[in-house]
């Protein structure tokens, strides 16, 4: 009868107690060498109290000592053989060490883990490696070659499990050996919800995002990649994706953004003395100021609450990558937030010899908006249309119902964009090659604008003509439509943001 195989448990239990053995013996040999050496210079005859309390001490001290180190040295084979044992599908009540553990990251374990993890669910042959012979493999040479390029490299089977990925893929392996993409997608527009649409009804399909991070903006060795996926259904490799590096493309502006934060959040603090001073000088002059005063004091008032305002949206947006904007809508009117920046935007468009016409009715539905955060959306919208229309056009602001929304546009007759242009105008700092040259702007106006819009539950979208100008709409839900979400989640947004129409791009027509 054939023995059974040696399982690698019965293998680490073995060499476990083989090294306390070892550890055992070594204790002994030292403690009786201590004890022949006292014995021998007749310290045990003259002070026999004294070499047994030395005697005692060394034991505890060597003890302790052989512990600490026994335990130090281990400690990595200990949980690379659960690993192996683990992947094996050997029975064992021992948790598989986890690669994503942060001691690992910081002695470098986690790439040891992630080998036995990726070798035992890829089952492929080992990579070519320089000097090795020429006799190899067609799989193993390309292999090689992918792994030697800066270009990431993914291909997933049906059911989207990852069956192979190359060494700069930014893929994690969890401690059931599970490869997962590790990239962060903003908004709806996700490759999981790509794939999904794929899955139902397409059978070749192929789609580009820019200037996706595969990790937060706090987080370490942070890499940003233009993914590129190609989908055929019912293939082997029914999903192949690769991943462009251009963090050397954008990390610039990713520190401008920081920049940008920085700045604002050190204009913060001379903004709220500037508050401050006039609130002083409003409650002690009143009483004594003429109308035409009391009303420049609200302007000054009004302005520099919306300053402020404003700057709160700019930190928050440099944390759009990692959550939508935290606000408080209430129940307001589309009419009564465009209020606020009326005389600014009229002040704006005659200083430009644009003529600004405003239809926005009274009686349209309450919205659920944050009244400082969606004023500076109207704002910009207006503000780019301005800049971008010709001298004397006009530019249209009307709204309207639609369903549980309520619809905000800014038409201009201006110069309009081509459909290369709006599909990637609410991007970071997106400018194109013509509005660099000839329009003064950071290109996060917009950017800025989507963060507040979609974290209102909303979405907003542009419709251009070169040539003939451009449409922006914004839609806002309605307050009935939502109250009950803002009332269970103590009038936070978090309810809403999930209520987004996502977006569609067609030609010219884009929807944020």
């Amino acid at each position: 009868m054939s023995q059974p195989p040696k399982l690698a448990n019965d293998f680490w239990r073995s060499y476990r107690c083989s090294v306390v053995t070892l550890i055992v013996i070594t204790e002994g040999v030292m403690l009786g060498a201590t004890g022949a050496f006292l014995y021998y210079a007749s310290f045990f005859q003259s002070h026999l109290l004294a070499a047994i309390t030395i005697l005692l001490i060394q034991l505890i001290v060597s003890v302790l000592s052989f512990l600490l180190l026994y335990r130090s040295i281990s400690r990595p084979f200990n949980d690379l053989m659960a690993a192996v044992i683990h992947v094996s599908g050997e029975p064992t009540t021992t948790t598989p060490p986890n690669p994503n553990t942060p001691r690992y990251a910081h002695n470098g374990f986690r790439d040891v883990l992630q080998t036995v993890y990726q070798l035992a669910s890829n089952d492929q042959t080992t990579p070519l490696k320089a000097g090795s012979s020429t006799t190899t493999s067609p799989q193993e040479f390309i292999t090689s070659a992918l792994d030697e390029t800066s270009t990431g490299f993914v291909i997933m089977s049906k059911g989207r499990r990852i069956v192979y990925a190359n060494k700069v893929a930014p893929v994690d392996i969890d401690q059931d050996g599970a490869s997962h993409l590790s990239l962060i997608f903003n908004g709806k527009d996700t490759l999981d919800a790509w794939l999904a649409e794929c899955e139902k009804s397409a059978v070749h399909a192929e789609h580009t995002w820019t200037r996706i991070a595969n990790k937060l903006p706090e987080e370490e060795n942070r890499r940003f990649f233009d993914v590129m996926a190609s989908y055929s259904k019912g293939t082997v490799a029914e999903v192949v994706i690769t991943l462009a590096d251009r963090t050397s493309t954008y990390i610039n502006s990713e520190q401008d953004l920081d920049f940008i934060a920085f700045a604002a959040h050190e204009l913060r603090g001379p903004i709220t003395v500037i508050r401050g001073y006039l609130d002083v000088l409003q409650s002690e002059l009143d009483g004594s100021l003429a109308d035409d005063q009391v009303e420049l004091f609200h302007r000054l008032t009004v302005s520099a609450n919306r300053l402020s305002g404003y700057i709160n949206n700019i930190l928050n947006t440099s944390r759009y990558d990692r959550r939508h904007l935290k606000m408080h809508p209430i129940e307001t009117t589309a009419a009564a937030v465009y209020d606020t920046i009326r005389d600014d935007m009229l002040m704006r468009a005659s200083a430009q010899n644009r003529l600004l016409s405003v239809a926005i009715p009274n009686d349209l539905p309450a919205i659920a908006a944050d009244p400082a955060s969606m004023s500076e959306v109207f704002g910009n919208l207006i503000d780019n249309a301005i800049k971008y229309s010709n001298e004397g056009s006009a530019i249209n602001v009307t709204a309207a119902v639609k369903g549980d929304f309520v619809e905000v546009s800014v038409e201009d007759h201006g110069i309009g964009m081509p459909g290369n242009v709006v599909s990637n105008l609410f991007q970071k700092f997106y400018r194109s090659h013509r509005s660099r040259e000839t329009v003064a702007g950071t290109g996060i106006g917009l950017y800025i604008s989507k963060a507040i819009v979609e974290s209102h539950g909303g979405s907003i979208g542009v419709r251009s003509e070169e040539g003939r100008g451009s449409t922006f709409t914004v839609s806002i839900p309605t307050y009935a439509s939502v109250a009950d979400k803002l009332k269970s989640s103590d009038n936070s947004n978090e309810g809403l943001i999930d209520q987004g129409n996502g977006w569609i791009k067609n030609h010219s027509m884009y929807r944020g």
